[in-house]
């Protein structure tokens, strides 16, 4: 959704003479940009659904805690339901906990380096532009 907003006469005419061109590697400078932006919403939607998966484990583990140690409980592996001890569907829910929370951090890493770069951009895009350009997400 792109939001468009009316500049005001006063800024029209504050804009008239500055019109900046716009060169070859301004135009790479925007398009990366938008690459980037792109890249922001794939990775925030990523790590909505690990969050997802990660409360999901956190919810069966404590779940599991409440078995009965004798039991034997279902196990999801793909798309099959197999039948474990508690302690081994324990094991394997903690390793499968772990990898979640790797997998969340390294996410979030993406996520912040492409901001970053994101940042550097906006900076360079904005003292060239200053105004004329719109670069708010």
């Amino acid at each position: 959704m792109l939001q468009r907003k009316m500049l005001s006469k006063e800024d029209e005419e504050q804009m008239g003479g500055e019109e900046a061109e716009v060169r070859r590697e301004d135009q790479e400078k925007i398009n990366k940009f938008s690459r980037l932006h792109a890249r922001v919403e794939v990775l925030e939607e990523e790590l909505k659904v690990k969050a997802k998966d990660r409360e999901d484990l956190e919810e069966v583990s404590s779940e599991l805690e409440l078995a009965d140690e004798d039991e034997k409980v279902s196990y999801k592996i793909g798309d099959a339901f197999i039948m474990l001890p508690l302690e081994e569907a324990q094991e394997m829910l903690s390793a499968a906990t772990s990898k979640i929370e790797e997998e969340v951090t390294a996410v979030e890493e993406r996520l912040g380096s492409v901001r970053g770069e994101m940042q550097e951009l906006k900076i360079q895009l904005y003292a060239r532009f200053g105004r004329s350009i719109n670069l708010e997400t």
